[in-house]
C-alpha cells in the first residue's frame, strides 16, 4: 500500500468516528490551508531548516542543531486537537 492509499484509509477511519459537524469543520480547515498557499511555502526534501528550539512531546525544550549533531532528524508538527 502506498502513502496516498494509507492516508486515504486513515481519513476514512477518522471521519467514521466524528460527527458530521466536526467532519465539516475539519474539511473546511483543510481547504483553508490549501487556499492559503502553505504547501508552496513549506520546506521540501533537501531544504535546510533554520535552527529552532521547541518543546518536545514531554515538554522539554529541544534544539534542532543538538539533534542534528547526533544524526538525521525527522520533524513532525501536530496541529492540535479538533
Amino acid at each position: 500500500m502506498n502513502l496516498q492509499e494509507t492516508l486515504r484509509r486513515y481519513k476514512v477511519g477518522v471521519l467514521s468516528r466524528v460527527s458530521t459537524a466536526d467532519a465539516a469543520i475539519m474539511e473546511k480547515a483543510t481547504e483553508d490551508l490549501i487556499r492559503s498557499g502553505i504547501v508552496e511555502r513549506a520546506k521540501k526534501i533537501g531544504d535546510q531548516a533554520p535552527d529552532f528550539t521547541l518543546p518536545d512531546a514531554g515538554g522539554e525544550l529541544v534544539r534542532l542543531a543538538d539533534l542534528l549533531a547526533r544524526g538525521p532528524v525527522v520533524v513532525t508538527f501536530y496541529r492540535g486537537t479538533w
